[in-house]
């Protein structure tokens, strides 16, 4: 998987608030810039977080969020967040996240997935993913998500 593979691709720039006392992007605030590229996804897709899971009765949970770190960003460089759904099963889905620092689109800075799980917002249990939902998804991302039925 590379840069061409995504064809999301969310813009941030580093803001001082987010550097620690070595210049470089404190390692938590990545889950932060993550969380920003899936909440674009879902725009990008067509549907609103949280409003249109929860009119269908569902949201999302994080089941797991993995981050391997190969560069820093440092205060003011402009990322190229770029994310992109890699599997969906039944009810679970595989984020993949790549950042990158503009113009350098060759090097990764991070590399993340996180798991998400659709569930039932009051009894928080698993609900497969709804057609529409699947549709969506499926139609936006150039390389296809790999369907598991587990």
């Amino acid at each position: 998987m590379g840069y061409a593979d995504f064809r999301h691709k969310v813009a941030l720039r580093v803001r001082w608030a987010e550097v620690d006392l070595q210049g470089v992007v404190f390692n938590g605030h990545y889950l932060t810039y993550c969380d920003v590229c899936v909440t674009e996804y879902w725009r990008a897709v067509g549907l609103r977080y949280p409003q249109d899971f929860l009119a269908q009765g569902s949201d999302t949970f994080v089941r797991k969020a993995t981050i391997e770190y190969h560069a820093a960003a440092r205060f003011d460089d402009e990322l190229e967040i770029c994310g992109r759904t890699a599997r969906i099963g039944r009810s679970s889905l595989s984020f993949v996240v790549e950042m990158f620092r503009r113009p350098q689109i060759d090097a990764m800075l991070i590399g993340a997935e996180l798991v998400y799980v659709n569930a039932d917002p009051a009894a928080r249990g698993a609900l497969p993913w709804p057609a529409d939902v699947r549709d969506r998804i499926c139609r936006f991302e150039q390389v296809a998500p790999v369907q598991a039925h587990g």
